[in-house]
């Protein structure tokens, strides 16, 4: 561990997935509760030098001004948080919420994209001063964007910027907005979401120009955690999978959002190229998100293989995986931050390709295979330590 404050500001900080992490670090810190679902607490990354639970300081950007508190209490009656602990973290939860300050949103924006990016890295540099911070982690675990169309000024920043100075000009999704923001402030960034983020070859310049790591996209919480361990068996066993067939229940914010197609797409993408890339071919692959706001925080996946054996015999297997998708998030969020600031104090630049264990669709490494990102991740952590 090392014992310099980190900051860790959240694009996205009032929904469930960052109040979950701010609740959760807050029992962490209070020792109320074990690291459960914590992979930094693993033997295997005991060494790497990274804050502290005590030693991050939270804050953010949102469009919505529901206080932290009440989204608590949301989420205590969803089964999200414990209800024993919301006592207990109501003053952190103030104290967070004092910290999130109004984000980017093209509808209510007046100017261009480039004075909203000034005042969001306004924002987290001020944070990051007032608090005497070693380094702030920007992570996005903001609602999922629709696809966007490739633009050329998406791949040369110098266009990019100009164009970012056009006020009649809406040129990035928010996600980018957020992540050129963070950059210009001199934050590695974390996209946990299928969104464009910092997926664009202009970023990716600016980041290795600012030396900056960055993470994504799409943190792995449930169905593909799954499938990235199953896909392989069945290539190893030299078994055909013929289709892969899967259908996701969810309610929340989440499921409201998945419920315009357009939003969807992301996520299906984004689940889409992770499963061709394990079998090495593509299948057939039906894949249904269905928004059931009964469910509440809860979503439910349901997968159909079917698979050929020896002499052409036709098998399938089934699967369900219920879980509360912030609970499985939150503590990946928390990781990502420390493994970041790791990297960032390491002089680590561009894309973290060995933390692809946490992400459906990982940025700077093609391998999706769960036992050999596991590998990876160990690797990379022993030469941190």
């Amino acid at each position: 561990m090392t014992d310099e404050p980190t900051g860790l500001w959240l694009i996205g900080a009032r929904g469930s997935v960052a109040t979950t992490a701010m609740g959760g670090l807050l029992a962490l810190r209070a020792g109320l509760a074990p690291p459960t679902g914590c992979v930094t607490e693993r033997p295997e990354l005991a060494d790497v030098p990274m804050p502290g639970w005590s030693d991050l300081v939270v804050g953010g950007h949102d469009v919505v001004d529901t206080p932290l508190v009440k989204r608590a209490e949301q989420l205590v009656d969803s089964g999200v948080l414990p209800h024993r602990l919301l006592g207990a973290i109501v003053d952190g939860l103030h104290a967070a919420d004092a910290e999130v300050r109004p984000g980017y949103h093209p509808v209510t924006h007046r100017g261009s994209q480039a004075e909203a990016a000034r005042r969001l890295a306004a924002d987290i540099t001020d944070f990051r001063e007032r608090h005497g911070l070693a380094r702030v982690v920007v992570v996005n675990v903001s609602s999922t964007e629709p696809p966007v169309p490739a633009a050329p000024e998406h791949d040369d920043l110098a266009a990019l910027e100009a164009a970012l100075a056009d006020p009649g000009r809406a040129v990035l999704p928010p996600s980018s907005v957020a992540a050129y923001a963070a950059l210009r402030a001199g934050c590695p960034f974390v996209d946990f979401t299928p969104s464009t983020g910092i997926a664009l070859p202009a970023l990716d310049e600016l980041a290795h120009r600012e030396r900056l790591p960055y993470a994504g996209r799409d943190g792995k919480t449930g169905e593909t955690l799954l499938r990235t361990v199953l896909a392989p068996m069945f290539t190893a066993r030299a078994l055909r999978v013929r289709s892969w067939a899967g259908t996701n229940l969810l309610g929340g914010g989440d499921g409201a959002t998945l419920e315009d197609p357009e939003h969807a797409n992301s996520k299906l993408e984004s689940k889409a190229r992770g499963l061709a890339a394990l079998l090495g071919e593509d299948v057939t692959a039906p894949l249904h998100i269905d928004n059931v706001p009964d469910l509440g925080e809860q979503k439910t996946a349901w997968d159909h293989v079917s698979f050929e054996g020896f002499l052409g015999v036709r098998m399938s297997l089934q699967l369900t995986w219920t879980g509360l998708d912030s609970a499985l998030a939150a503590p990946l969020v928390l990781d990502l931050t420390r493994l970041v600031a790791a990297a960032h104090a390491a002089g680590e630049v561009g894309a973290l390709g060995a933390l692809g264990f946490f992400f459906k669709d990982p940025l700077g490494s093609d391998e999706h295979r769960f036992a050999e990102q596991t590998r990876e991740l160990h690797r990379w952590a022993g030469e941190l330590a």
